[in-house]
C-alpha cells in the first residue's frame, strides 16, 4: 500500500524557505507535495504525471492577475524545484475553452506566449486540463493500481464499484486540448467528484490545499490497490546474480546490425531479473500480453508499443535465431508504421525499428536505450507494465490503447519536430571498462570518457575507493571489485559488464604497480608477482574483453597502459619494465589477431604521472637519487612541464576516437628522446 508521506513540519519548512511572498510560499508547498508524488514509483515514474497550483501575482502594471504554475517539460517530479513549475497567465488560457479545436502547435505557442518568464520550459501538454479545472491544486499520476483499473474492458463499471460517484470517468483522448475540454465537461457534470479516472491513461485529483489533493492521490490509489489485492509495492530495479547472460552481448550486437543503416552504436542494456519478473514468464498468455502494448501513453515514447519476446527455444537457436527474432520485430514495426502513417494528418518520419525493451525467458526484462539512463527508464516502465498486465488480465482483461491511438502518441507532432535537432555525445552507447579505475589515471580516464557520454565500469581491488570513484563519476556508472591477478577475475569482470550494461565496447587495461629493486636482489616470487599484475592480468582482461566483443560482432577496442619502461629501462626497475615490454608485444600480437573482428588494439606510453605507481614517497626517493627537487624531477622532459593524469586520459580518449588506427602506441611524457619508440 502507498504510504502518505506528508509531514506538516516539512511542508512549513518548504513554505518558509520560499520567502515572504504568500504566492511563493504556496508554490513552495506545491514543490514539496510534487516531490512526494514523484518519489514513489508506484505513483509515477520518469517525467510522467504533472502537478499545478493557481495563484495571484501582479502584472507589469501592478494589477493582480491569476497565474497557473504547472510542471514544465524536462522536469521530473521527484527532483522538481520551483523553476520546474513555470507560471502562465491563466485568464488567456481559460478563453481557449470556447474553441472547438486547437492544434498542438497552436496550443504550445499560446502557452509559451503567456509565460511569465519567456525563458521558462514549455508548460506540460496537459496544462489546459489543469487550467480548466477550478481547483487551486491539481495532481495527475500514472499509479500502478490505476493503470490496472484504467485498462480493464469494464473499467467504468469497476471504478463505480470502488468509488461510487466520487470519481468522474473520462474516455480516452490523446493528451492536449481535446482531453482538457472533455475532462472539464465530465467535472462540470458532477462538481462534487474528488477526482477523475482517465481511461487507458491515469488519475487526477484536486483540492483547495496541497495536502488535500495529495491525500486524495494516496487514498484513491490505495482503494484501487485493495480492490485488486495489490498489497505490496511494485519491486523495481532488482538485478540478481545470474548465469546464462551470454545472450545479452549477442542481442546487443544483433540490434546494432539490424539498425546499421543509422550508424548508431549498440544500445546499452539494463537487466531486471527479480523473482516476480522471472515468474511472469511462466504465464501461458505471455505472447498475447506482449502484443497488447503499454499501459499509458507516456510509456510508448520510452519503450515502443511492444517488447521483443525471446523464449527458451529462441535462445537455444543461437545468434541466427536471435537475429531472426529481431528482424521479425523490425518488420512488424515497419508494417505498423506503414499502416498508420498514411492515415496521419501530416507526413511522419519513421523512428528506429529496433526494440526498446525485451522479455527474455529465464533471463529477465531488459530495458534498452542510447545510454544507461534511457535503458533504466525503459526497464522501470517494463517492470511496472509486467505487473499491470498480469494483475489486469487476471482481474478481467488487460486492454490498453488500440494501435491507432498508440501510433498517435508515439508519432505525436511535437515529438516528431524534435527529430534530428540534437547531436549525441561522441561515446553515447559505449560501455567502457577501466582497470585500476579508482587510481589517479583510471579515474581521470573514466571522467574523460563519461564526459563524452560513455557508461563506465570501474574495476579495482579496493571496494571503498571504488565506491568513492563511482560517486565522483555520478549516476549511471558502476564498479566491480576484484583482484585482477586472481584466476577467473577477468571473466567475472566481463560478466559484471554484461550484467549491468549488456556488453562491452572499450577496455582500458590500466592497472599496474611498480616493483623496484635490482635484478640480482629480487626474489623469484616478487618477479613473478610483478608479471601477474603488469602482464598476465593485461592478457587475461584483453582476451576476455575480445570474447565479449566477438559475441557482439560489432568490433571494439582494447587500450593498454604501457610505460616508457617498456622501451627505456630504468635502473632497478626491471620487475616493472620487463612485463611492460611483454605487454607492448602483446599489444602488437593482438593487433594482428583481432583486426579481422574489427577490434582495434592501441596503447599509451606514459611517464612520470602522479598516481598509485608514482606516489609522493616514490617521487621523493627518485628525485633525491637524481639530486633534483621534486618539481624538477616531475618536469624532467623536453617541454619542462609536469604530465598529469588528465593528459593520459585525453590520450586514451583520442585513441578510442581514431577509428582507423590500430597497433599504435601514443606517447604522453612531455618529450623524452630516450623513450621514443623506434
Amino acid at each position: 500500500m502507498i504510504e502518505n508521506w506528508y509531514v506538516p513540519e516539512d511542508a512549513q519548512n518548504w513554505r518558509r524557505d520560499a520567502g515572504a511572498d504568500p504566492a511563493d510560499q504556496e508554490l513552495g508547498e506545491r514543490v514539496y507535495t510534487s516531490r512526494l508524488i514523484g518519489q514513489n514509483p508506484d505513483l509515477l515514474m520518469h517525467g510522467g504525471g504533472n502537478t499545478s497550483v493557481k495563484l495571484e501575482r501582479p502584472d507589469l502594471f501592478g494589477q493582480m492577475q491569476r497565474v497557473l504554475h504547472v510542471k514544465g517539460s524536462g522536469w521530473d517530479l521527484d527532483t522538481i524545484q520551483a523553476p520546474g513549475l513555470p507560471g502562465v497567465w491563466l485568464d488567456p488560457l481559460m478563453k481557449l475553452r470556447t474553441l472547438e479545436r486547437l492544434s498542438n502547435f497552436d496550443m504550445v505557442n499560446i502557452q509559451r506566449a503567456n509565460l511569465l518568464d519567456s525563458g521558462s520550459p514549455n508548460p506540460s501538454v496537459e496544462t489546459l486540463l489543469h487550467a480548466f479545472l477550478p481547483h487551486k491544486y491539481v495532481d495527475h499520476t500514472h499509479a500502478t493500481p490505476f493503470l490496472v483499473l484504467a485498462n480493464l474492458p469494464n473499467a467504468a463499471e469497476v471504478c463505480r464499484e470502488i468509488f461510487g460517484d466520487r470519481l468522474g470517468i473520462v474516455p480516452y483522448i490523446m493528451p492536449g486540448f481535446g482531453l482538457a475540454k472533455k475532462a472539464a465537461e465530465v467535472f462540470d457534470e458532477n462538481p462534487e467528484v474528488e477526482g477523475l479516472l482517465l481511461l487507458q491513461h491515469g488519475h487526477f485529483t484536486f483540492g483547495a490545499t496541497a495536502q488535500e489533493s495529495y491525500d486524495k492521490i494516496v487514498a484513491h490509489t490505495n482503494e484501487v490497490a485493495a480492490y485488486f489485492g495489490m498489497q505490496d509495492l511494485t519491486p523495481l530495479g532488482l538485478r540478481e546474480p545470474a548465469k546464462g547472460l551470454d545472450v545479452l552481448p549477442t542481442l546487443r550486437g544483433v540490434i546494432a546490425e539490424i539498425a546499421a543503416d543509422r550508424d548508431d552504436p549498440m544500445p546499452v542494456f539494463d537487466l531486471r531479473n527479480g523473482p516476480q519478473v522471472l515468474e511472469f514468464f511462466n504465464r501461458p498468455d505471455v505472447e498475447a500480453l506482449a502484443a497488447r502494448g503499454m499501459a499509458s501513453p507516456d510509456h510508448v515514447l520510452r519503450t515502443k508499443g511492444c517488447p521483443l519476446v525471446l523464449r527458451a527455444e529462441d535462445l537455444s537457436g543461437g545468434r541466427a535465431r536471435i537475429k531472426e527474432k529481431v528482424e521479425d520485430f523490425a518488420k512488424t514495426y515497419r508494417a505498423y508504421f506503414d499502416r498508420q502513417a498514411v492515415q496521419a494528418d501530416e507526413p511522419k518520419k519513421i523512428l528506429s525499428v529496433d526494440p526498446k525493451h525485451a522479455w527474455i525467458e529465464g533471463v529477465g526484462v531488459v530495458g534498452m536505450g542510447p545510454n544507461a539512463k534511457a535503458a533504466s527508464i525503459a526497464a522501470d516502465l517494463a517492470e511496472q507494465n509486467l505487473r499491470v498486465r498480469a494483475v489486469g488480465e487476471d482481474a478481467g482483461g488487460y486492454y490498453p490503447l488500440e494501435e491507432k491511438d498508440r501510433f498517435d502518441c508515439e508519432y505525436w507532432s511535437l515529438e516528431q519536430a524534435k527529430l534530428g535537432k540534437s547531436t549525441p555525445p561522441a561515446f553515447q552507447g559505449r560501455v567502457v571498462m577501466i582497470t585500476g579505475g579508482a587510481g589517479a589515471i583510471g579515474l581521470a580516464t573514466a571522467k574523460a570518457f563519461a564526459s563524452k557520454g560513455a557508461n563506465i565500469l570501474l574495476v579495482d581491488r579496493d571496494a571503498v575507493a571504488l565506491e568513492q570513484a563511482v560517486k565522483a563519476l555520478g549516476p549511471w556508472h558502476a564498479s566491480f571489485a576484484c583482484d585482477i591477478t586472481e584466476k577467473g577475475a577477468a571473466e567475472a569482470a566481463m560478466q559484471a559488464a554484461v550484467h549491468r550494461f549488456g556488453g562491452l565496447d572499450i577496455l582500458v587495461s590500466n592497472a599496474g604497480t611498480a616493483t623496484g629493486g635490482a635484478m640480482l636482489d629480487l626474489s623469484d616470487d616478487d618477479f613473478r608477482a610483478a608479471f601477474e599484475l603488469n602482464f598476465f592480468a593485461h592478457k587475461s582482461f584483453a582476451l576476455e574483453a575480445a570474447r565479449v566483443m566477438q559475441a557482439q560482432g560489432r568490433g571494439g577496442q582494447v587500450l593498454f597502459n604501457i610505460s616508457k619502461q617498456a622501451v627505456n629501462p630504468g635502473r632497478n626497475m626491471g620487475a616493472y619494465g620487463t612485463p611492460k615490454a611483454a605487454t607492448a608485444f602483446l599489444l602488437r600480437q593482438l593487433t594482428l589477431e583481432l583486426a579481422e573482428m574489427g577490434i582495434r588494439v592501441n596503447g599509451v606510453n606514459a611517464d612520470r604521472i602522479r598516481s598509485g605507481l608514482l606516489t609522493d614517497d616514490f617521487i621523493a626517493k627518485r628525485s633525491k637519487a637524481r639530486g633534483v627537487s621534486e618539481e624538477v624531477y616531475m618536469a624532467g622532459n623536453l617541454l619542462g612541464r609536469e604530465v598529469e593524469a588528465t593528459h593520459v586520459a585525453d590520450a586514451f580518449v583520442a585513441l578510442a576516437q581514431m577509428e582507423r588506427t590500430t597497433g599504435h602506441i601514443m606517447t604522453v611524457d612531455g618529450g623524452n628522446t630516450e623513450a621514443e619508440l623506434r
